[in-house]
Order: C-alpha cells, then structure tokens, then sequence
C-alpha cells in the first residue's frame, strides 16, 4: 500500500521568510520608529537608544556571516551600521555645548552649513560603505543614470506605456514642490516685509536643499535600494525604503506627523522608482531638490521673523 508523505517545505521559500522578517526589524530598528514609540507614551527617548541602533546592526550583521539563512543582507546590515553609528556620532555632535556654543547663536548660512558638513561627512561615510561592498559606483547607483529612460507604466499616476523620465521627471518635482508649498509657505503666511526680508536668504536655500537632497538619497535611498532587491526583492526594497524614508519625518519633517509621513513615503516611492528605473540618482535628487527649496525658504523666512 501506497503511504502518503506530506509535502517537504521548500527551503527556498524559508530563507526567503527569514530574509523578509530580518529586513524589516532592521528597518525599523535603524529608523526613527522607536523615537516615535517613546514620543507616543510621552516619554523622552533614552540616552543609550542612539547607540543601542549601531549596536542592532552590528548584531545583525554577525548573524548575516555566520547563518546561511540571512547571508544575502549582510550588505545592507554593513551600510546600516555605518549609517546609524555615523547618525548617533553626528546627533552626538549637534547636541554637544562645543557646537552649541559656537553655531547656536550664528547667522542663517553658518548655522545650517555647520549642519550640513557634519550631514555630509555622514552621507560620505554611507558612499564608502557602499563602494567597499559593491566595488563599483554604477552598481550602487552612483550616477546620473539614464536620463531618458522609460517610465514602468503606473496606472494610478497617469503614467502609460510608452512615458520617458525625462518628461515624467520634471512632472514628479514639479508637483512634489507644490505639495510642499501649501501646508509650509501659505500656513506661516509671510507678511510682504518678512518676504523682503528673507529673499536674500534664497540663494542659501537653494544650497541647503540642493545640499539636503544629495545627502538624503546617498543615506536613505542608496542604502537600501543597492543592497536590499537581490535579498528581499524589488517589491519589498520599495516598501522598506518607503517606510525608512517616510518614519524619518514622522518627528523631524517639514510637515511632520502623519501628514509628514505620507508625502514623503510617496515623494520614496517616486524617488525610488526613479532609481531603479534610470539607475542613476539625478532624477530622485531633482524631485528631492525642489520641495526641498520650500522647506528651506519657509526656515528662512522664520529666521527672519
């Protein structure tokens, strides 16, 4: 007689589950979803979470050498320890009475381009990572990219078969800028004078944010979207991407909470479709770049009064 045996789980499809779930708890870990918890319970975050964050992906990193189950992240485990440990030493710097001391009381241009020489020397320690793992700048998307290339078909968005990122490309900033600029610029409702006042500063917006951007997408997007499609898949690189992206301005966006989470979740799932797309970076930093000139004027024009 015949015994039946039941059917054997597929490994493959083992791994692939232990891929997906360790993904995301590092995600989130790295991310600013534990600062939100504590925010929820109205407790302040304790000292040691900037820390405990590097120190997750350290662990998480060891278990991607030593088990076979997990050793397609080890990629993305290396980068996010460098991105969070790098994160905590420059929120360790900002919060330091040296820095405070001599930026706190600076004028508009020193006081953020204080901020952003440490932001960069983040974003570079994040590009060394990636070039000591991938090897080459085209393979962690280092590059302009395709200017022209297609545009995958979305049909929510308008876009059909056929579209080019280089018509689609200035739609997306375009429309990201304007998005931007109604719960921003028209909710501060600047006077004629505090206009006046805060032009000059335009030319230093437009800096900040060319500056923001580029840093922005080397450490949230190039991050993950280089080391994350061959472990998780393209799909689930998106959503952990989105997600990262948008929880970094749950707290700290302009504007923040849920409103903040849900632009710039959908401004990462542009972006990142943009990158894999084109495999380059303009496109993702130009659509970055425009709303980010809103943001950085509307801290102008609070400079000013």
């Amino acid at each position: 007689m015949a015994v039946e045996t039941s059917p054997t789980a597929n490994p493959h499809s083992r791994s692939q589950t232990w891929l997906v779930i360790a993904a995301w708890i590092g995600v989130l870990l790295v991310s600013s979803f534990p600062e939100i918890l504590f925010d929820a319970l109205g407790a302040s975050p304790p000292a040691w979470l900037a820390w405990a964050k590097p120190a997750s992906m350290a662990l998480l990193l060891a278990l991607c050498l030593v088990w076979q189950p997990l050793r397609l992240l080890w990629q993305f485990a290396a980068v996010m320890l460098v991105f969070s440990a790098g994160d905590s030493l420059a929120q360790a710097v900002f919060a330091s009475p040296t820095w405070q001391g001599r930026f706190a009381g600076s004028s508009f241009f020193t006081f953020y381009m204080s901020i952003f020489v440490v932001d960069f020397a983040l974003a570079a320690a994040v590009l060394a990572a990636l070039w000591l793992v991938k090897r080459r700048r085209q393979d962690f998307y280092l590059t302009r990219g395709q200017l022209d290339a297609p545009v995958e078909p979305v049909r929510w968005l308008g876009i059909k078969p056929g579209e080019s990122w280089r018509v689609f490309g200035w739609i997306f900033a375009g429309c990201a800028m304007l998005a931007v600029f109604f719960p921003t610029i028209l909710a501060l409702r600047p006077s004629g004078d505090q206009l006046a006042r805060a032009l000059p500063l335009l030319p230093a917006a437009i800096l900040f944010a060319a500056i923001n951007a580029f840093n922005e997408e080397a450490y949230f997007r190039l991050s993950t979207l280089a080391t994350l499609p061959q472990a998780v898949g393209r799909t689930q690189a998106m959503l952990l991407n989105v997600t990262l992206f948008g929880l970094a301005h749950y707290l700290y966006g302009s504007p923040g909470g849920i409103l903040g989470f849900l632009m710039t979740a959908f401004l990462a799932f542009l972006m990142g479709k943009a990158v894999l797309e084109t495999r380059g970076l303009f496109w993702a930093w130009l659509i970055h770049l425009l709303p980010d000139v809103v943001v950085f004027f509307s801290y102008a024009l609070g400079w000013v009064g």
